[in-house]
């Protein structure tokens, strides 16, 4: 049987779709350094800060699965381009937001503009690419989708050096211009001929439920985590959930197909895709501040130092190696361990502890460039060319979400154990005395005013309770990891194209009575069939 040629100008599309994956990752966590500016400028709260970086990562990671089915059914390239005018347009709005109310809600536009492009991008792979490219092309597919998100900082510090803090902003639209006009040569229009329809019912369970979730998890500290607001909004957000799953389950045209998650390679690879996004996500949205509010790095110091998690792009081409030799489960568990190791060298920082820092940074990098690419391609291998979208948007929302969650605890966690350990504040009076029990940027901007002596003390006492809460949070970060890891070893089959019995997959072969491409397994006399655990 012959195998499917590719398109011809399948590695310039990948470009294409390389910068895409850019541009989404660099406005993930690009506001970090700008935080103190935007706090200042906007008069924002600590709540509010928090909520301009996950209001697009909430919007992103709830709306990728209805992306995903709405790419299937209208053209992944017409999703990607309609995704990309939208993220230019959204961005000039956040660039000039005069309110946090309304710097968020552009946010979170601009991550429904995002959601609209990522899934395509995978989808469009699994179209333009033969199978055996596959995995050599999500390697490099993830590089680009990681390496974004630390350039983030770096961007944002290039430009605070010169410009208000919205002219960050403003370096999308020229990226999303390149990448839309090159998208429309060369990306041919694919979409699944006879899709049964989209499933609305469940896109607004799934974001109503993650919604409510972060929501709690975002506001405990202001409420309190025994507060009813606090609780009732992480009990209807986990019921909603439930909700999705149960209306998932029974609806005949389903959003997602959640039986698929029974198979080991589909849900051990989100499962392994969440728990790095989490410490990713997590690690980053700390780190970027401790550079600057515990080292006193200016946000070009700061951009620069992030840099070291740039080892992914080391790791990302090691994966595909990795699992031709070692197998996928060896593979994603390596993976996972490494970002552990990254993430507990974090942990372990004290107030003045750079070069610890860089290595932590470079360690976690390396375990996720291993990690990611294997488990988005264990994912790939499982789902059907009808359903290319949503099963693209599956590694998708296990990175957004993973991520949006990562943030949420991390936030909430330090910002109370930061208030708990910081009765000095209670010594200042009125405002200036919120401001340091509100935030370390707060105390910093405090410790500036008042000056000399006392507000060298105010601003040691804030980097000390900083420092304890960062080490203490970042643990919750390695236990994710380390129960990634575990899961992995647990769930994952030895092989990307075997079954667990060592039989080498078939060639791809289209199924009798159906338009959808799966890699048939051969199997022995009585072995179940493809979909379970260990499939």
């Amino acid at each position: 049987m012959n195998r499917p040629a590719g398109h011809p100008r399948r590695w310039q599309i990948l470009a294409i779709l390389c910068l895409s994956l850019v541009l989404i990752g660099l406005d993930t966590l690009i506001l970090n350094l700008a935080l103190p500016s935007i706090q200042k400028d906007l008069d924002a709260t600590s709540s509010q800060l928090q909520w301009t970086v996950d209001s697009y990562a909430l919007a992103f990671g709830g709306l990728l699965l209805m992306a995903g089915g709405l790419s299937d059914r209208f053209g992944r390239k017409r999703l990607l381009a309609i995704g990309l005018a939208a993220f230019a347009v959204t961005s000039l709005g956040a660039a000039f937001a005069s309110s946090p109310e309304l710097l968020i809600t552009f946010r979170a536009l601009m991550g429904i503009a995002a959601a609209l492009m990522m899934p395509a991008t995978l989808a469009i792979i699994k179209d333009v690419f033969p199978p055996e490219e596959q995995g050599k092309a999500i390697g490099i597919w993830s590089g680009a989708a990681a390496v974004g998100v630390p350039l983030g900082p770096l961007v944002s510090g290039v430009l605070l050096e010169h410009f208000w803090w919205g002219s960050m902003f403003l370096i999308n639209v020229p990226l999303a211009a390149i990448a839309l006009i090159g998208g429309a040569k060369l990306i041919p229009e694919s979409k699944a001929e006879g899709h049964p329809g989209l499933d609305l019912t469940g896109a607004l369970l799934s974001v109503a439920g993650l919604v409510a979730i972060v929501y709690g998890l975002v506001e405990a500290p202001h409420y309190g985590w025994g507060d009813v607001v606090t609780l009732g909004s992480l009990a209807i957000g986990v019921a909603l959930m439930v909700a999705f799953v149960v209306w998932e389950r029974r609806t005949a045209h389903p959003m997602i197909d959640i039986g698929l998650f029974v198979n080991a390679r589909y849900g051990g690879g989100a499962l392994a895709i969440a728990c790095t996004s989490f410490g990713l996500y997590s690690g980053l949205y700390l780190l970027t501040q401790y550079l600057q509010s515990v080292l006193e790095l200016d946000p070009l110091g700061a951009g620069l130092r992030m840099l070291a998690i740039g080892t992914m792009m080391v790791g990302a081409p090691l994966s595909a190696k990795l699992v031709e030799r070692a197998g996928l489960k060896a593979t994603v568990v390596i993976g996972l361990l490494l970002c552990a190791a990254g993430l507990g060298l974090l942990a372990g920082l004290q107030v003045d502890d750079q070069a610890q820092a860089l290595w932590g940074l470079a360690v976690f990098g390396l375990g996720m460039g291993i990690a990611l690419p294997a488990a988005v391609d264990a994912i790939l291998v499982v789902s059907a060319a009808r359903q290319a979208g949503a099963g693209s948007a599956v590694a998708d929302v296990g990175m957004q979400v993973g991520g949006a969650l990562g943030i949420a605890v991390s936030g909430s966690v330090i910002a109370t154990l930061y208030r708990d350990d910081i009765p000095q504040a209670a010594q200042l009076p009125g405002e200036a005395g919120e401001a340091v029990r509100e935030s370390l940027a707060g105390a910093s901007a405090v410790a500036q005013e008042v000056g000399g002596a006392a507000g060298q003390r105010v601003l040691q006492a804030a980097q000390d309770a900083f420092v304890g809460g960062f080490s203490t949070t970042l643990l919750i970060a390695v236990c994710i990891a380390l129960a990634g890891a575990v899961a992995s070893a647990i769930v994952l089959p030895r092989a990307r194209t075997t079954d667990d019995d060592g039989t080498v997959q078939a060639e791809p072969a289209t199924q009798p009575g159906s338009g959808d491409v799966h890699r048939v397994l051969p199997r022995k006399p009585g072995a179940s069939a493809p979909g379970g655990i260990g499939s």
